[in-house]
């Protein structure tokens, strides 16, 4: 499949230090996309460092700019030695008219004039329509014309905001496809959940790129998923791409991390509960053959099953989760489980791998020795202080003293941990949430936390009265769960 996939888009509220940019940028390469549009040159110097940072890595992916349909933006593009520019002219009337407040020869001339511009400097242009999907479709397709004519070496079409259906954008591109004589790329937004269906629908409709982002991040709602599309391709289409599809997890968390952008629990493939299992039928279900109520495996995407267990669950739900922890148990043994965990679930809570570790092995008369120790904490902070923790862990009997500052208290304990703990394990904390047992400010607080170490995930809890030292608790015992033989 001739099919290149690309990542871009900008996102509002998010600002990333070149070095994070930079560490995606590699990522993204390594994963396999085909193009990498770094930034928009013409937005500040801050940017033109971070495009200059991407574009001095020598990755395989050719590496892009955003532009207006202006020479300087061009200009500073050129400054970042970039591989190519998405050369954005808006083509919809409404967008002609009140944006640039010029009518549509004026508008062609400055396309046209852009592209040669840009082709004279040695770039790849990609000449792309942006509202194309309220355009003029034969105005839209002189000008696609006109500028492959000049040196476009590709053209895009842009559903800008997002106004498209699966059955317009095949028609659309099954026009476009047979009469321009370069590759046609497709760009969807989500305003109505549609974007990666309008891609797909426009893939397999002759478009030879795609515009995409991890997660779907983007303007407004988002953009189409790359996670996502690619593995619709792979696996409903049968149609082979470039990407490491087992390393979309991995690049998803990566990605959510460094903007700050949660992804939803309930999101297809990446999000939280999409390999997560606990009503009795499911389970029963995976036990005979995972398939029944998993389209894909886990691992097609970098991923584990897990089992969540409650008040809801059974002894199929059981068996599994205790099976993915390596642990086996007669039928008697079995029974005392449930009924612990039953109990745990009636009272409101959320079994963590480490509650049912804890049961297990208490009802098995089994006691594993922790890995990983705390011997002391030192928290500092205060309105004119900034957070700083220092830790002395036993970790594999050897005493390490590690200090670390943080956003907040909590953050450089966590810091401090993971760094006393970096020579056996690299340990991320993907969610952490904090309830409030009982009222007053002696409050019992629980934290739970997330945490993952090469694509291993496990939850944890901690309860005290100081939501440092439960924090500290919650963390502990999740990064033992995760480092056990």
């Amino acid at each position: 499949m001739d099919t290149t996939l690309r990542d871009g888009e900008q996102t509002p509220g998010v600002a990333l230090k070149t070095e994070e940019k930079v560490w995606i940028a590699r990522k993204l390469d390594e994963l396999g996309v085909d193009i990498i549009e770094a930034g928009s040159a013409i937005t500040s110097e801050g940017e033109r460092e971070a495009i200059r940072a991407v574009a001095a890595e020598g990755l395989d992916a050719e590496i892009c700019s955003y532009c207006r349909i202006m020479q300087q933006d061009v200009d500073f593009a050129l400054e970042c030695d970039v591989d190519s520019i998405h050369l954005v002219a808006p083509v919809s009337d409404l967008h002609i008219s009140v944006k640039l407040k010029k009518d549509r020869e004026a508008l062609k001339e400055m396309a046209l004039s852009a592209v040669e511009y840009a082709k004279d400097h040695g770039l790849i242009v990609e000449l792309s329509g942006e509202d194309a999907s309220r355009a003029d479709l034969d105005f839209l397709k002189d000008l696609y014309k006109s500028g492959v004519e000049v040196g476009a070496d590709r053209v895009c079409f842009c559903d800008t905001v997002g106004l498209l259906v699966p059955e317009r954008t095949t028609e659309i591109f099954k026009d476009l496809s047979s009469s321009i004589d370069v590759p046609v790329a497709v760009h969807c937004h989500n305003d109505f959940g549609l974007a990666v269906s309008n891609t797909v629908a426009a893939l397999n409709a002759g478009a030879r790129e795609a515009h995409m982002t991890i997660n779907g991040i983007g303007e407004r709602a988002g953009n189409a998923a790359l996670e996502e599309v690619a593995m619709i391709l792979e696996w409903l289409y049968k149609r082979e791409t470039s990407i490491k599809t087992n390393e979309l997890y991995k690049v998803s968390r990566l990605v959510s991390r460094l903007t700050g952008l949660a992804v939803a629990p309930n999101k297809s493939l990446v999000g939280g509960n999409a390999f997560t299992h606990e009503a009795g039928i499911h389970v029963h279900g995976l036990l005979a053959d995972t398939s029944t109520y998993e389209p894909i495996t886990p691992e097609s995407i970098g991923r584990e099953r897990q089992i969540v267990l409650g008040k809801h669950a059974g002894k199929s739900s059981v068996t599994l989760a205790l099976k993915e922890q390596g642990l086996n148990v007669d039928d008697s043994q079995l029974n005392e489980i449930v009924s612990r965990v039953k109990e745990l679930g009636d009272h409101g809570k959320r079994v963590t791998d480490a509650d049912l570790q804890t049961i297990a092995e208490t009802v098995l008369d089994i006691y594993r020795e922790s890995k990983v120790k705390l011997e002391d904490l030192t928290v500092v902070s205060g309105n004119r202080a900034t957070p700083t923790a220092s830790v002395r862990l036993i970790v594999d009997g050897k005493e390490i003293v590690e200090a670390a500052t943080g956003d907040g208290p909590v953050d450089a304990a966590f810091e401090g941990i993971r760094k006393a703990v970096s020579g056996v394990a690299d340990i991320h904390l993907e969610e952490y949430h904090v309830d409030a047992i009982t009222g007053g400010t002696d409050a019992l607080v629980e934290v739970l936390v997330k945490l993952s170490k090469d694509g291993k995930m496990v939850t944890s809890r901690g309860a005290r009265t100081d939501i440092i030292m439960a924090s500290v608790e919650a963390v502990i015992n999740g990064i033992n769960q995760l480092i056990q033989d």
